[in-house]
């Protein structure tokens, strides 16, 4: 017999009734999950990470969170600070705030306050971080002296500045005298102390925003920077090409951490603007609304959880939005 009909032979002809062909190889059944049992080891780094992270966990809990609760509860109250009796009154508290004429007049000082100091602090930041990424002799010494009024107290700023802009024997009233100038009323009159304020805190967080850009600047590759300057680029163009989209996860960053800083500046508005005459952010308002003259604790705890809405929901659209034209890469 032949190959050819050893072949034939030993084939089934698909179309031959009453034959059906042989059924494919059934697949292997799926194993199940694999529950593995904690070992000693697994047990014990658990202990472990319990040991360490459960103490921060509680006192995170106790002086952060239960607070927070605490206060929304009491912007539901009609309450006299100091009064042993309180009144619930749900949101009426909420309702007094943005009907009353004080809504726009705080909203609006608190975003010009915010924009003017995120903005001014950035922009300077970032001009004072490059002269002093040059490497010329003194950089350490100007760095230090850039640096230095972030650390120093809020109370300690506020006075010497006050000392400053004080328009009946301040240093800088002397001085127009002698070039037969009058000084301006920084203190009395509602506009120039917001622009007083203002330019106290973009000097005190300079710093800050210098220290972070100039570690951002001496991070950026070196050679990336020496291809664009083959390439005839000029450093303008080098800066705003490069070295600027390089620098978005620092800008990113200082934008979330100093907006976060403005909304919550509260010691120098305090020691330098006292009755917060043109001053009056959200965080100063609520500190005059329980411990100034008026006492009512209830509306000051409304208006401290209005500003904890706007943080979260300015940190969210930071996050969600501003972080995608971050160049991690």
């Amino acid at each position: 017999m032949t190959t050819r009909q050893i072949h034939s032979s030993n084939t089934v002809p698909a179309d031959r009734p009453g034959i059906e062909p042989p059924a494919p190889p059934a697949a292997p059944a799926k194993a199940g999950p694999d529950r593995k049992r904690w070992s000693a080891r697994s047990r014990r780094e658990f202990l472990v990470f319990l040991a360490m992270a459960l103490p921060n966990l509680v006192l995170i809990g106790t002086f952060t969170y239960w607070p927070l609760i605490n206060n929304i509860y009491y912007s539901t109250l009609d309450w006299t600070l100091g009064s042993a009796s309180a009144t619930v009154v749900g949101l009426q508290n909420y309702v007094t705030f943005f009907t009353g004429e004080d809504a726009s007049k705080v909203l609006g000082t608190t975003a010009i306050f915010t924009l003017v100091t995120v903005g001014g602090s950035m922009v300077l930041g970032l001009l004072v971080a490059l002269a002093l990424n040059s490497k010329v002799r003194g950089t350490t010494f100007a760095r230090s002296a850039v640096f230095a009024p972030y650390v120093l107290s809020g109370v300690g700023v506020g006075l010497v500045w006050l000392f400053i802009f004080d328009p009946g024997y301040g240093v800088l009233a002397w001085v127009l005298r002698g070039l037969g100038q009058e000084s301006p009323q920084w203190i009395n009159d509602p506009q120039l102390s917001l622009v007083m304020v203002i330019i106290v805190y973009v000097w005190k967080n300079l710093g800050y925003c210098a220290v972070v850009y100039l570690a951002g600047l001496q991070s950026l590759p070196r050679d990336v920077m020496e291809a664009a300057a083959l390439d005839g680029a000029n450093s303008a163009r080098r800066f705003f090409n490069i070295s600027l989209p390089l620098l978005s996860p620092t800008t990113f960053f200082l934008l979330i951490t100093t907006m976060l800083s403005s909304l919550q500046a509260f010691d120098l508005i305090r020691i330098m603007t006292p009755l917060g005459n043109g001053t009056s952010t959200l965080i100063y308002e609520a500190y005059l609304q329980a411990f100034g003259a008026y006492n009512r604790a209830g509306y000051s705890a409304a208006i401290s959880v209005i500003l904890f809405a706007i943080l979260l929901i300015i940190t969210v659209l930071q996050l969600r939005f501003v972080e995608r034209k971050v160049h991690y890469s």
